[in-house]
C-alpha cells in the first residue's frame, strides 16, 4: 500500500503573490513544508505538484535541489494535477497536503493517516480529514483519501471550484463516499496559522524565529504554549478573512 502526499504550490496568488519562496529563517516557505512533511513517518513519498505555467520553474527547481520528486499540470484543475501525479506515481493512499501550510504537524498527519487505516481494516473508508468540521488550526490541515476515490472524483466533477480545489466533490457527496472526520479533544479552529497575507506571514515569522532548531522540529503543542504565553502575537493576524473555496483564490 503506498501511501503519497502531494504537496500543491504555484507561485501566482492573489492575496500573496510568491509566497512559497518567501523566506523564513533563511529558508523557502516550501522547503520548510516539504522538510516537516518529510518527517511523517506513515508517508512513503512526496510529491510537490506544480502547474506548467514558466512562473513555476523555480519550484521545479527547489525540488530538485530537496531531492523531491515533482509532477506539472493544469493550474485551474487542481484535481486533474492531483490525479495525474498520484497516478503517474501509482498511489493508493493519497495525503493531500497545501503549501500554504509552513506549520504543517508531522504527527498530525501520522495520526489521521493511521486512523484512515485502521478504520480502513473495519469499514469501508473513503475519505478522511481535519477540515470539514474544524477543530484543528488552520494551517494544520490534512486530507487524506484512496487513490479509487480520487478517481472517481476526478471523472465526475463537473463544477470550476470542485476541480479547483480537488477535495469539494469528495465530501459534498456523503451518499457517495464514505467520508470520517478527524477531531481534536480541544477546539482550536480559531487559531490562524495558515499563510496566506502579509499579516499571516509577520505571524509565522514570529513563530519560527522563537521556536525553530536546524534539524529539528516542533509541534502544535509547541506553537499553542508559545501563543499562549504571548497573546499579543495573536492580534497580528486575527482580522484576516478565510477566502471561501467558492471564491477565486
Amino acid at each position: 500500500m503506498k501511501k503519497i502526499a502531494i504537496i500543491q504550490t504555484r507561485m501566482g496568488s492573489t492575496r500573496l503573490p510568491g509566497k512559497v519562496m518567501k523566506i523564513i529563517m533563511g529558508k523557502p516557505v516550501i522547503e520548510h513544508v516539504v522538510n516537516r512533511v518529510k518527517a511523517a513517518k506513515e508517508i512513503d513519498d512526496i510529491i510537490i505538484a506544480t502547474t506548467t505555467k514558466k512562473e513555476d520553474d523555480i519550484i521545479v527547481e527547489e525540488a530538485k535541489k530537496l531531492n523531491v520528486k515533482y509532477f506539472r499540470g493544469s493550474e485551474d484543475d487542481v484535481l486533474s494535477r492531483y490525479y495525474y501525479a498520484a497516478k503517474e506515481n501509482n498511489a493508493d493512499i493519497v495525503i493531500r497536503i497545501t503549501s500554504d501550510c509552513p506549520l504543517i504537524d508531522p504527527k498530525i498527519i501520522d495520526k489521521i493517516i493511521k486512523t484512515f487505516i485502521e478504520i480502513s481494516k473495519k469499514e469501508k473508508i473513503d475519505y478522511l480529514s481535519n477540515t470539514i468540521e474544524r477543530t484543528y488550526p488552520r494551517g494544520l490541515d490534512v486530507e487524506v483519501f484512496t487513490f479509487e476515490t480520487l478517481e472517481k472524483a476526478f471523472k465526475e466533477a463537473d463544477k470550476p471550484y470542485q476541480r479547483e480545489h480537488v477535495t469539494p466533490y469528495i465530501y459534498e457527496n456523503p451518499g457517495i463516499f464514505k467520508i470520517k472526520q478527524f477531531k481534536n479533544d480541544v477546539d482550536y479552529s480559531n487559531y490562524r496559522w495558515t499563510l496566506d497575507t502579509v499579516e499571516d506571514f509577520e505571524f509565522i515569522k514570529i513563530i519560527y524565529k522563537n521556536l525553530y532548531k536546524e534539524k529539528e522540529l516542533f509541534y502544535m503543542e509547541d506553537i499553542l504554549k508559545f501563543q499562549e504565553e504571548h497573546p499579543e502575537i495573536t492580534k497580528i493576524n486575527e482580522k484576516v478573512k478565510q477566502k471561501s473555496y467558492l471564491s477565486n483564490q
